[in-house]
């Protein structure tokens, strides 16, 4: 019986290293890429409703200060500019960093 085990593992083994694209773990962190590339919003071209959707702890009314901040001042330069807006915080863009594109 353990042998048995033992050539199923090793199986498993060789099958693993022959097809490591298709290993669960090497498809999970395709899927986790994707779906990080999905989150990320460019604020100097998304509209309320998207910053809204896209970014963490920004409602629909915050994002309309950025879109409307935007309107009035240009593109934002550098993600730390966004705390120029009313309501927006080192905290809001601290757990948002990894999601902002400014291009």
């Amino acid at each position: 019986m353990e042998i048995s085990i033992m050539l199923k593992r090793l199986t498993l083994a060789l099958l693993l290293g022959l097809f490591p694209a298709f290993t669960p773990l090497t498809l999970h962190a395709a899927e986790l890429a994707v779906a990080s590339q999905a989150q990320v919003v460019n604020i100097n071209n998304a509209d309320a409703a998207t910053l809204a959707e896209k970014l963490n702890g920004v409602g629909l009314s915050r994002a309309a200060e950025i879109v409307r901040y935007r309107e009035n001042y240009g593109p934002f330069l550098h993600i730390d500019d966004l705390l120029q807006v009313r309501g927006i915080g080192q905290a809001t863009i601290d757990k948002n960093r990894d999601r902002i594109s400014l291009d």
